[in-house]
Parts: structure tokens; sequence; C-alpha cells
């Protein structure tokens, strides 16, 4: 009996030594912030992990689901633009920055004047899936750089879709976007930012296996917010 109980605390020790090395591995691959986030950052405020830029709580607010590994300050920029256009943004955080570990955060956001939910790359086929379980409340959903898969499946969903995708991005697997065009509805609005890359619809610097961008990220920052208070605005708001 004593040699099971020596295992197993064995055992126990080596998964906890595993663990920690995997937090510290994938912490230390995760993208940080640019100065120009961080500064965009500064007139927000975070509580239980979620990261609000206060806008007009009359209108629907604004969920978004960040990509994998992507520090979620790094999507302050356009952030801050859109709640200055009259939407609150909630930038939601993952355990480990990965979407797909806890897809139903987006629970802690309060949904009463309704809500629009949104993500970047792994972040957006994650906000689909709860866009497609989460009816309720429910007045728009967009992509950034991203799609559904079949626990997403937006076809019968009556709300607005937008897509925003940019013609230089070397990590959009574009075989499967096109492929998932079939699970949104037919209504759906797709916007290309030319010259755009992945990176770009945040503000974290290079991504590795991404192509080079061909305007600055600040243009592509100032874009993705336009593309989104005209969508906002014309499709949400009416």
């Amino acid at each position: 009996m004593k040699k099971f109980f020596k295992w197993l605390i064995g055992i126990i020790i080596a998964l906890a030594v595993i663990v920690l090395i995997s937090v510290f591995v994938v912490k230390n691959k995760e993208y940080q912030p640019s100065s120009a986030a961080l500064s965009a950052n500064k007139v927000s405020t975070t509580t239980n992990n979620i990261t609000e830029f206060s806008g007009n709580n009359q209108n629907p607010k604004v969920i978004f689901y960040p990509g994998a590994l992507v520090e979620p300050k790094s999507y302050s920029i356009w952030a801050k633009k859109v709640a200055q256009a009259g939407y609150s943004v909630y930038i939601v955080r993952f355990p480990l920055d990965l979407a797909v570990l806890k897809t139903n955060v987006a629970d802690q956001v309060s949904k009463s004047n309704g809500y629009v939910i949104g993500g970047h790359s792994l972040g957006g086929t994650m906000a689909s899936r709860y866009a497609h379980d989460h009816s309720k409340n429910l007045k728009g959903v967009f992509f950034l750089a991203s799609y559904p898969e079949k626990k997403g499946d937006l076809r019968k969903t009556k709300v607005p879709v937008l897509s925003i995708t940019a013609s230089n991005d070397g990590i959009l697997k574009w075989n499967n976007y096109n492929k998932a065009k079939k699970l949104l509805p037919n209504n759906t609005v797709y916007e290309q930012i030319q010259g755009g890359n992945h990176a770009g619809f945040g503000s974290y610097g290079k991504q590795s296996g991404d192509k080079s961008a061909s305007i600055s990220n600040r243009k592509q920052q100032n874009i993705v917010s336009r593309l989104l208070i005209n969508w906002l605005n014309t499709k949400i708001i009416k």
C-alpha cells in the first residue's frame, strides 16, 4: 500500500510539473500588445479578466474573442474607436489566451440591451459557437480573419453577419474559409482590407507564418474600426 501511495504522489508531482512547464511555454509564445495598443488601452477598465471600453450602454454591447495566444490589450486601438462611436466593447480573456478552453466566457457580460459578438482567428470560430447556442438578445456576429465550423453554424440566424479578411493574410486557411461560407447566412457582408495581414487585426507586431502587410498597422486599425462602425450603424442600429 505504501508503494502505491508513493507511485500516486510521484504521478501527481509529475503531472503538476508538466502543467507548469506547459503554462510557461504557452506564456512565452504569447503575442504582446504594441506601445500604441497599450496607450489606447489606458481609457479602458478591466474587471474579472474582461476589458471594457465604455460607449453608449443603450446600444447593443460588442463582445470580442481574441485570437489564440494574443494578449487582449492588443485589440485596444480599434476597440477604443468603436466605443467612441457609441458601442461599449468587452474584450474577454481566456485561460492561457486560448478561446477553445472557455467558449462561454461571454456569459459574464450583461446582454440586457442586446449584444453583438465576434472574434479574431480562433476567437471568431469560438464566438460563432457561442452565438449559435445563445440566440437570445443576439443582434449580430462578426469575424476578423476567421470563419465558423459546424458547431457555430449560423445559416439559420436572422441577425446580420460581417466577415472581414485581409489580402496579405498568411495565417488564415483560405480553402477552409471559402468552404465555411456555406455555414453563414446569404446576406453576410464580406469585406477585404487590401494590403492588410492577419496580425494587423490587432496591434502586436509580427506573427509567425504571416505575410508582410503593405499598409501600416495604424492604417489597418483605422480600416477595421471604420468597417465595424459602419456595419454597426447600418445593420445593427436601424
